[in-house]
């Protein structure tokens, strides 16, 4: 009698986890997909989200898509020409880091994005960035045509709270915005980032690695 009424739990629970497994596709995932973490990690799903097609003018006044940068790799950096520290800071470490790789650079287009098009016009983002790399492309934009690259590579951006509230009128105020440099690959795909702070010298000793790798 015993061992009738725990058959008849064991097939009891059994059903109900059946029916749970149906019902919720989280919960069978969690349980048999084979990248599944432990409780309380993150869980890779594979390819990183970050880039895809955008249509931007450069600081020639030239129309370019992602297209024009297939078979290079890019650095990129999202800022506005009228940053005070933190976009010269990581253009100059983008700079010094492309000239301690030499030759090996060449295979590399640094890339300004401005997140700022109300004021960065083509010819005030071509004078920004000609303080930089020789070979550094600055990108600009209608506001639309920024907001729509700006989602694709995960960029936050916004008018700073004062200039937000009236604080900063007409051409004076400051933008608030994420400070990560991408490196995408010669097809347009992610391959790594660089966290602000980092020094030209790290940065360098990653990319000779990634361009190692690459043509071994």
């Amino acid at each position: 009698m015993r061992l009738k009424f725990l058959a008849v739990i064991v097939v009891a629970f059994a059903a109900g986890a059946a029916l749970a497994l149906v019902i919720n596709p989280g919960l069978r995932d969690a349980l048999f997909h084979h990248d599944a973490a432990p409780a309380g990690a993150t869980r890779s799903t594979g390819e990183v989200q970050i880039g895809g097609a955008f249509s931007l003018t450069d600081h020639t006044g030239r129309r370019v898509t992602e297209k024009d940068f297939r078979g290079r790799y890019m650095l990129m950096f999202f800022g506005y020409t009228s940053c005070p520290d933190v976009c010269p800071t990581e253009l100059q470490v983008m700079t010094a880091a492309l000239e301690a790789l030499g030759p090996a650079a060449e295979r590399i287009t640094p890339v300004f994005v401005t997140i700022d098009p109300a004021r960065d016009t083509v010819e005030r983002v071509a004078s920004y960035v000609a303080n930089f790399h020789p070979r550094m492309v600055g990108l600009t934009g209608t506001a639309e045509e920024i907001r729509a690259m700006a989602k694709t590579f995960r960029v936050y951006y916004a008018k700073a709270q004062g200039a937000a509230e009236g604080g900063g009128e007409g051409d004076d105020y400051l933008m608030d915005h994420s400070s990560i440099v991408y490196l995408m690959g010669p097809d347009g795909r992610f391959v790594a980032h660089f966290a602000y702070g980092t020094k030209p010298e790290a940065m360098a000793k990653r990319l000779r690695a990634i361009l190692a790798r690459a043509a071994s």
